[in-house]
């Protein structure tokens, strides 16, 4: 058969359009082959290995923190966390009730002082709590149990943790059921073997917003990161179905464990303070108090209290507020306390000296509208320093104020530390700020001088009166003493001392503190045959823009042996019922810790 001539360029268009297709085609096949085995190649080589290989987290072992003599304060116990997928659970009642008998426990609640009113039972204090063991039978508990599986297995989650912290044998028993949905996992909690001992000063361990663990406040939420260590990962290849090849590649990331801190808290100490802290605080009837003992050569915290305080392993049973350290974030108006900073001041300035004579001590004075007089309305005319501290004369101490000045005063408390936080190695310390020294009035500069109108916390007490006792120079407050770990081992030195006053200021204001111990008006509590210089201060709260006054805050502080001192202490008592001074209150307390520091330090009385 013969083509025309019509025919032929339509056969022609015809191939010409099919080999246009086949070369666009295979331009698009080498395009696409180019991209994937190119441009995405390393990125499919990497798809392609990890659906190839299974891994598997390692967890680190977050590091424990030790007292002064290596005993364990926290550490880290292990245990198995139950969880469920609910989806995949066939019948949550049968589940619940299957788990519920083995997973209730009787648990401890906390119970303030108001509901403890009509509980006669014998209880543990914890602060201004208590702890009851649970009243409810064990059958009741189990249906309270089931109730909240129940409610846990219906969910419509994917994953939910259903108890933590079991053990071997519970975990054990609970596999043995077979029981659809459920699923356990190696998990950590942490232990406290001396129960809620320097709790403050611990903190404790939560969770954070992706369900990690994580440190708060305290020791725990400071070095959070350099106790929590780095965790680790195995990888294996796998086999179609998800198994471990044997013989396979196998790669370990080792994990890198949490670092241990061993504190300068000795554990006699902390329990004394402890112990006598809370019964005084019922022998006075205070609402709260607060205890620090410090070493003042190197501001090594030795022991640290407030109550009430919470339980570290229970830390849900509380509120927010309990956790906060008052010894380093509460603050107060110290009161007399504070004229020992004051008139050493003024004693090295040499704005008086301790043969000048108060020249305005013969009464009340008026500053503007204010009038200031004695605590007891008792005047003492031609008062020197020395007795301007036994008597703790307000007007004795704005005389010695007006003569140092506003800004020298200013200066000397900035360099006492007032106004600054202390830098203690604790999370959550707060640091009240001076007044700007340009808006300081006449009250102000009058006020300062016996602690009323100016803030401070207990941290910061402890550390400026330390620095009296360490030949005038102050150092950082600090509870770490060492650091080690996986390559890592450090000896936390002292921060470098500097000085405040010089020692003839020291020398003068320790002798009028030791002689206000001695005839002042906390003589008749303070132990016979040791040498301590201190300060009582009587505080009145300011509320609402007036002091109110019948509420105090009452404090003692002082440092012994007065010559070499191995611990400055400061006792606070908010709001005391029995006697509202502190002469009466805070100050045979610090005497009464005060002892047991002498025996466990092994501190002579004098002959």
């Amino acid at each position: 058969m013969r083509l025309t001539t019509k025919k032929l360029p339509l056969l022609e268009k015809r191939i010409r359009l099919l080999v246009v297709t086949f070369i666009f085609g295979g331009l698009l096949i080498a395009g696409r082959l180019f991209f994937w085995q190119v441009v995405r190649g390393q990125e499919l080589e990497y798809l392609g290995k990890n659906q190839q290989k299974t891994s598997q987290n390692v967890g680190a072992s977050r590091g424990s923190i030790l007292a002064s003599d290596g005993a364990p304060l926290v550490t880290s116990s292990t245990g198995w966390l139950l969880w469920a997928n609910p989806k995949e659970v066939k019948d949550p009642k049968k589940t619940a009730e299957t788990l519920a008998p083995l997973l209730f426990e009787r648990e401890k609640k906390f119970l303030t002082k108001e509901a403890l009113a009509s509980i006669s039972a014998e209880v543990d204090v914890l602060g201004d709590q208590k702890t009851i063991e649970d009243e409810k039978t064990d059958e009741e508990l189990i249906e309270a149990e089931e109730v909240r599986l129940l409610g846990l297995l219906t969910k419509d989650n994917q994953w939910i943790p259903l108890k933590h912290r079991l053990g071997n044998d519970k975990k054990t028993q609970i596999e043995a059921l077979n029981l659809p949905g459920l699923g356990t996992e190696f998990e950590q909690r942490r232990a406290y073997p001396e129960s809620s001992m320097a709790a403050h000063l611990l903190g404790f361990v939560g969770k954070d917003k992706s369900g990690a663990d994580w440190g708060y406040f305290g020791l725990e939420g400071k070095y959070n990161l350099a106790l929590s260590g780095v965790g680790g990962e195995n990888i294996w290849e796998k086999d179609a179905v998800g198994n471990p090849i044997v013989g396979g590649s196998e790669r370990k990331i080792q994990a890198l464990d949490g670092v241990d801190l061993q504190t300068h808290i000795d554990r006699s100490i902390q329990h004394s303070i402890e112990k006598n802290l809370k019964n005084g605080i019922e022998k006075y009837g205070a609402l709260e108090g607060t205890v620090i003992v410090m070493r003042p050569k190197d501001g090594a915290i030795l022991g640290m209290a407030s109550f009430p305080n919470y339980a570290p392993e229970d830390f849900s049973y509380f509120s927010e507020r309990d956790f906060s350290n008052p010894g380093i974030s509460q603050t107060f108006e110290p009161g007399s306390v504070f004229k020992v900073l004051v008139m050493a001041g003024a004693l090295d300035a040499e704005a008086v000296k301790r043969q000048d004579r108060c020249d305005i001590c013969t009464g009340s004075i008026k500053i503007g509208q204010y009038t200031i007089r004695t605590w007891d309305e008792k005047y003492h005319k031609d008062s020197g320093p020395a007795e301007i501290i036994k008597n703790s004369d307000n007007v004795g101490m704005v005389w010695a104020a007006q003569k140092l000045g506003k800004d020298l005063l200013y200066e000397y408390l900035a360099n006492f530390g007032i106004g600054s936080p202390t830098g203690i190695d604790l999370q959550g310390e707060t640091g009240p700020k001076l007044r700007t020294k340009g808006k300081w009035g006449d009250i102000d500069l009058a006020t300062t001088s016996f602690g009323q109108g100016i803030a401070v916390t207990p941290i910061q007490m402890v550390r400026a009166v330390g620095a009296i006792a360490n030949d005038g120079k102050i150092v950082t407050p600090q509870v770490i003493d060492k650091i080690t770990g996986p390559g890592w081992e450090e000896d936390i030195k002292p921060s470098t001392a500097k000085t405040v006053i010089g020692k003839t200021a020291r020398d003068e204001i320790t002798e009028m503190m030791i002689n206000a111990v001695a005839a002042g008006e906390a003589k008749w509590a303070a132990p016979k045959g040791f040498v301590i210089a201190g300060k009582t201060g009587t505080a009145q709260i300011p509320i609402q823009g007036h002091y109110d006054p019948d509420k105090t805050i009452a404090s003692f502080i002082g440092f012994a042996p007065a010559d070499k001192p191995q611990f400055v202490m400061l006792v606070t008592l908010k709001e005391p019922t029995s006697s509202p001074w502190a002469s009466e209150t805070a100050a045979p307390l610090w005497f009464t810790i005060a002892k047991d520091l002498f025996l466990h330090l092994k501190i002579a009385p004098t002959p």
